[in-house]
C-alpha cells in the first residue's frame, strides 16, 4: 500500500497527497522522548525524502509518526529529475565500496531504492506559505523541521554559499519551523551543495551562519557516509557548540545498472536507501557516538538510513541516537509507525512485568 507512487513523476506525487486517513490508534511508548529538547511523544519522525508538502506532513502525522521534516527547499525554484525518482534495486547489504547495483527485475523484494530527484524545490514564496500551512495543521507535540540547501551556481565563494543557506532558514524560521536542518550531502547532485559536509571548515561556516539566522531554534546538520574517523573527528570539532544535532546517511551512492548491464542516470551515482544500508548505517552511526563522547561535544545523534522495525529503532537507540527517522520503509508501508509504536509498547510492558518482584 505505497502512499508515494513511484511510477508517477514527482510533480503527479506533489499535487496528490493522500488523503488523511480515518482517526488511526497509535500507541504510547513508556518512556521520555526529545528532538533536540522539544518534547515529543515517540523517537520516530520522517526525514527530508516523502513529506513533498503539508499535506503528505499531516498525511504522515496522522499515522504516528512525531517528527515531520519537510522535503530539501532552496532560495530557487528547481525541477525535479525526469522518472525514473525511485527505482527498485536488487542489492543485499551495502557497505559503501560496492561500484554499482543492479535494478531489480520483476517480482523482486522492493525493500531498497536508487533514489534520484535532485533536491528539487518551489519557489521560496510557494514553499514558505505551504510550510506556514503545516505548521498550523500539526497538533502540539507534533515538531516541524524544514529542511534547506543553497543553490550554488558557477564559482560561489563559500561565503555566499553559506548566506544562501541562511536566507532559506530566515524563511523557514519566519514560516514556524521549529528546527531548521541544513542539508550538506545529497549523493544525486554533482554541484557545491552535494558534499560540503566532507569539509570541516565549509561545514563551519554554513553551521555559523544558520545559527545567526535562526538564533533560537535547533541546528541539526544532514551528513552523508564519511570517508574515514578522521574526517568526522574534523566534522564534530568544527560545528560542535554551533550545532545541536547530526542526522546520519540516509543514502550510500553508487552507480545503478540496469536489467540489460547498462548504467543508468547517465552513468552518474545515485543514493541508495532501504533495507540494504541498515548495518552500515548502525555501524556509521556507533563510530559518530563515539567521535562526539571522546570530543565532549554536546551534539545528538539522529539515525537515519535502512530503519523498518521496532528491532531496528531499538538498535539504533542502543547505539546513541535521541531520535530514529524512516523514510523507504514508510514510503512502502505508511503504517509503519504504527505497527512499531504497537511493538515497541508491547515489549516495554512485557519488560515492566518481568521485573516485577510478583513476576512469577
Amino acid at each position: 500500500m505505497n502512499a508515494y507512487r513511484i511510477d508517477r513523476t514527482y510533480e503527479w506525487n506533489y499535487d496528490n497527497a493522500p488523503a488523511l486517513p480515518p482517526a488511526v490508534r497509535v500507541e504510547e511508548i513508556p518512556g521520555r522522548w526529545d528532538f533536540c529538547g522539544l518534547p515529543i511523544a515517540s523517537p520516530l519522525g520522517v526525514p527530508a525524502g516523502p513529506l513533498l508538502n503539508s499535506r503528505w506532513i499531516l498525511y504522515y502525522a496522522a499515522l504516528g509518526f512525531d517528527v515531520l521534516t519537510y522535503k530539501t527547499v532552496r532560495s530557487i525554484a528547481r525541477t525535479s529529475y525526469p522518472l525514473p525518482n525511485v527505482l527498485p534495486v536488487d542489492a543485499a547489504a551495502l557497505t559503501g565500496a560496492e561500484p554499482f547495483v543492479a535494478a531489480a527485475r520483476a517480482g523482486v523484494d522492493r525493500a531498497s531504492w536508487a533514489i534520484s530527484f535532485g533536491m528539487p524545490s518551489k519557489d521560496p514564496d510557494v514553499w514558505q506559505r505551504d510550510v506556514e500551512a503545516a505548521r498550523k495543521g500539526l497538533p502540539a507535540g507534533k515538531v516541524l523541521v524544514v529542511s534547506v540547501v543553497a543553490s550554488p551556481a558557477g564559482e560561489w565563494t563559500l561565503d555566499r554559499i553559506a548566506a544562501d543557506f541562511a536566507e532559506c532558514a530566515r524563511r523557514a524560521r519566519d514560516a514556524g519551523a521549529d528546527a531548521i536542518e541544513a542539508n550538506l550531502s545529497c549523493p544525486n547532485v554533482s554541484t557545491q551543495e552535494g558534499s560540503l559536509y566532507q569539509s570541516a571548515d565549509a561545514s563551519a561556516a554554513v553551521a555559523a551562519a544558520l545559527r545567526t539566522a535562526a538564533p533560537g531554534l535547533p541546528l541539526v546538520l544532514k551528513v552523508g557516509l564519511f570517508d574515514d574517523r578522521d574526517q568526522a573527528e574534523a566534522f564534530v570539532g568544527a560545528i560542535a557548540g554551533v550545532a545541536t544535532a547530526i542526522s546520519t546517511t540516509n543514502a550510500i551512492a553508487t552507480v545503478v545498472l540496469g536489467v540489460d548491464g547498462r548504467p543508468l542516470f547517465n552513468g552518474d551515482r545515485r543514493g541508495i536507501g532501504g533495507r540494504a544500508i541498515g548495518r552500515r548505517c548502525l555501524a556509521e552511526l556507533a563510530m559518530l557516538k563515539n567521535v562526539i563522547d571522546q570530543a565532549g561535544a554536546r551534539l545528538q545523534l539522529i539515525a537515519v538510513g535502512g530503519v523498518a522495525t521496532a528491532s531496528d529503532v531499538e538498535d539504533r537507540v542502543a547505539a546513541g541516537a535521541r531520535h530514529v527517522q524512516i523514510a523507504t520503509a514508510a514510503m512502502l508501508n505508511p503504517f509503519t509507525a504504527v505497527e512499531i509504536r504497537r511493538e515497541l509498547a508491547a515489549r516495554r510492558a512485557a519488560a515492566v512485568i518481568e521485573s516485577s518482584p510478583d513476576f512469577i
